[in-house]
């Protein structure tokens, strides 16, 4: 998949709509010992990465300095009008920030309600002296959007062999 192609799923409206509203995401990467994890984490989309932001003590921090290559969900399982998902796979490189990133701010917002994000950003600085800034640059992006019919190649095709 070409850069043009992972643009060209990434702007879609309904994969915008998951990266601007959707509040958590599922981050896969490989642990220090090689076996998989995934682990839920709020994200911030910057128009051309995913940002992850969390503690510099985090496992997957070490882990994706080692290994950088992620793989990420992003879904809306029960949206109106059927589920929608936006897979990415991409490397990740991480910055150490001092002080709480901006994008671990933004990214809260999608999921505090309004009359709690003041104490909950006081918490965070007086919790946070640093944060890691994990950068996910999509390489491989498919967004799959059932209730349109947008799915998978196998289920077309078995969906069409029924028919």
């Amino acid at each position: 998949m070409g850069p043009e192609d992972v643009a060209r799923e990434l702007e879609h409206p309904a994969a915008q709509s998951l990266l601007s509203e959707a509040s958590v995401a599922r981050l896969a990467y490989n642990g220090p010992d090689g076996l998989p994890r995934v682990v839920p984490c709020g994200f911030w989309w910057n128009g051309t990465h995913v940002v992850v932001c969390t503690a510099i003590t985090a496992p997957k921090v070490r882990a994706l300095q080692a290994r950088p290559e992620v793989a990420l969900t992003i879904d809306v399982p029960d949206a109106p009008g059927g589920a929608k998902e936006l897979l990415l796979r991409g490397v990740a490189s991480v910055e150490i920030v001092e002080g709480v990133a901006d994008e671990y701010l933004a990214a809260s917002r999608k999921g505090i309600a309004e009359e709690h994000l003041a104490e909950f950003e006081r918490n965070v600085r007086a919790t946070y002296d640093q944060m890691a800034r994990i950068s996910i640059e999509p390489r491989w992006a498919r967004l799959f959007d059932f209730g349109t019919g947008r799915m998978p190649k196998f289920l077309t095709e078995l969906v069409n062999k029924t028919s």
